[in-house]
Parts: structure tokens; sequence; C-alpha cells
């Protein structure tokens, strides 16, 4: 899929770049709510580990299923429309929310995040080229930075802010909790929890809606796509390019770990009874902040781009290794850490989780 820009008057304003920046919030909210999400419906719907886990697969797999329908949506809107329609169909994907809040249908719930999914591939694919389009090459580097930073920012408050707004005196409720009340006090406990996402997701869906009706007002550059007969063809199979078929399976691995530091923190917290364990993807969201703002100043300033690779890798397997066989007894991780800061402390797998965040965003 091939683009090129057309400059228009005011096409390299600011208002496009917050327009496209808080586009790239909206992705980081959005995807990493499923943080909060799983350990909350795997409670809601009363779901084993392996139910809840298709929470995400359901969300993830949209990119998979719906990538080349999609492009082909945004060969005919264009990219413009085409980030409008995503933006309505994650709207009406947080509208589906509500019907499966008031049943408590795990499969309701399957389809809304199929849904919210599928809107978002349409969206991050209109999205992203217009992050080079909006300025010099020269400088696109940093513009891709800076969008990763709110996109990873937004994953820090998106799980605190579904903690506050849903569960809200329910902070104390996790699985160990449950198993120990009556199965008349449960289900209460649960419908209550379930009625209390209708409404944020509601204001979602009307925030979605109005975003969508005010993109189309917002002048943006004008990408249209390349005659593909008139494209370059490069003759031969990709597997002639080791880099890039490398670079492909580094891709698989590091968005693998990325899902699960941010995913599964807070299932495997509230099968330890954590409190509060939906917020706790925030720890893994600020690690990867960290991260990310190591890497900008640093590379190369400091260390290459190679070398950072390496540390990173190395980094992430010891965490991993960490985590396999370290204790869930102790907090002393996390006491060192943040427990200064007032902060929550939390066991040494769930901080070691949280901190392969930090290698993987470098």
């Amino acid at each position: 899929m091939n683009t090129q820009s057309v400059a228009q008057p005011g096409s390299r304003s600011l208002m496009p770049v917050l327009t496209i920046g808080l586009l790239f919030f909206i992705f980081g909210f959005v995807t990493w709510l499923n943080g909060a999400l799983i350990p909350f419906l795997q409670m809601v719907c009363e779901l084993s580990e392996m139910e809840a886990l298709f929470i995400a697969f359901c969300f993830y797999v949209a990119y998979v299923v719906m990538a080349l329908p999609m492009a082909k949506i945004l060969e005919r809107t264009g990219y413009k429309k085409g980030m409008s329609l995503g933006l309505a169909m994650i709207a009406g994907g947080c509208l589906l929310f509500v019907p499966a809040a008031l049943s408590k249908t795990f499969i309701i719930f399957l389809l809304a995040q199929f849904v919210v999914g599928s809107g978002l591939t349409i969206l991050q694919t209109a999205s992203n080229p217009f992050i080079v389009h909006l300025g010099s090459p020269d400088s696109a580097a940093a513009r891709i930075a800076f969008m990763g930073l709110l996109n990873k920012f937004a994953g820090v408050l998106a799980p605190l802010i579904f903690t506050a707004l849903v569960l809200g005196d329910f902070g104390h409720v996790n699985q160990v909790s449950l198993a120990q009340m009556s199965e008349t006090e449960r289900n209460i406990q649960l419908n209550e929890m379930s009625f209390k996402l209708i409404q944020p997701y509601i204001g979602m869906a009307i925030a979605l809606g109005l975003l969508a009706l005010g993109l189309m007002k917002v002048n943006l550059p004008d990408i249209r796509f390349e005659d593909e007969n008139t494209a370059t063809e490069v003759s031969g199979s990709v597997m002639q390019f080791p880099h890039l078929v490398l670079g492909a399976v580094a891709l698989f691995c590091y968005v693998g770990v990325e899902v699960i530091a941010g995913d599964t923190i807070g299932l495997y917290g509230s099968s330890l009874g954590v409190a509060n364990a939906t917020s706790l993807t925030s720890f893994t969201m600020t690690a990867m902040v960290v991260g990310y703002l190591l890497g900008l100043v640093c590379i190369p300033r400091v260390i290459s781009q190679a070398a950072a690779l390496k540390a990173s890798a190395g980094l992430g397997l010891v965490l991993t290794a960490a985590i396999l066989l370290g204790s869930d007894d102790s907090t002393l991780l996390s006491s060192l850490l943040w427990g200064w800061m007032g902060l929550p402390e939390v066991p040494d797998t769930i901080a070691m989780i949280a901190l392969l965040g930090l290698a993987n965003a470098m």
C-alpha cells in the first residue's frame, strides 16, 4: 500500500500534529484498557484464566482477520474518512458493552472486543502514514517516538481511570475474596460490578463519536494511493533478505512480550489476591515510558542501537527467568523501586513482570 502526500495550506500547522497525537493517545488508551478489563471480566463472568485470555485474543485477532479488508476500505474512503470510520467502529464496540454488561454474557463481551479491535485496525492503518507526512522526513523518527510516548502514557492512565470509575468501592474485590462469599452474596456483588461498566462505556462511545465527526473538519494533508502500476517492482522472495525476516521475527516476539507484560499482569495479580489488580497494567506502562525516554536520551549518544538491542534482550531474559524462579511472597523489589513514593507494594514476581516493559521499550 503505497502513499504520497500532497501538501495543503495549513497542513503543516500544529493542528494536524495534535490531531494525530490525540489519535495515538486513543490507540493506547483503548488497547491497554484490556489489562484492566481482563481481570475484571474474569470476576464478573466467573471465568478461568484461559477463558479470560480470550478477551485479549478476540481484540488482537481482529488485527489479523480485518487487516486486508480494512485496507480495501481505505482505498475507497481515503485516509481521513477511514480514520473517522475507525473511530465510529470503536464507538460501536463500546456500545456493545452495554447489553453485555446488563446480561453478563461473555460472548457479547468478546464480540464487542472484536469490533473495537477492527476499528483500531483501520484507525491505525490510516493514521500511521500521517506521522511521516506531517513534517520533514529528517524529523520523522522524532515524531514516531513522540507518538509512541503518547501511546504508552495513555496506557498508564487507562487502567487507573478504569479502576477509579468502574471498581470504585469494589477495589478490595478479587478472585480470593469472591471465593469466600456465599453464592447469593457473590451474585449480588458481580451484578453490581457488571452494571458499573455501562456509564463509562457509554461515555467513551459518545466521546469517540464526536471525535469521528470533528475529525472531518480538521485540515490534514491529502495522502493518496500511488498507482501500483507505476511502483517499482522487486523480484524474488522475501527470504532473500535475512535482515527483513529476522526483523519480522523480532517484532513478533516484541509485540508478544509487550502484550503479555501489559495484559496478564492484572490477571496474575488478581489470582494472588492483590487489591486493585485492574490497575497493575499501569506499572508496566510506566516502565515502558521510562524505557522510551531512556532510548531517546541514550541512543546513539551513549550507547549504539546494536548494543541497546542486546542489553534489552538480555534484561528481558534475566527478568523472565526471575519471574519463573522468584517468590510471590516477597515485596522487597517494589518497596525499593517505588515504595518510598507511597505507591502500593506488590509481590516481586509482579514487579518483575512490570519491569519487562522497561526491557521491551528499549
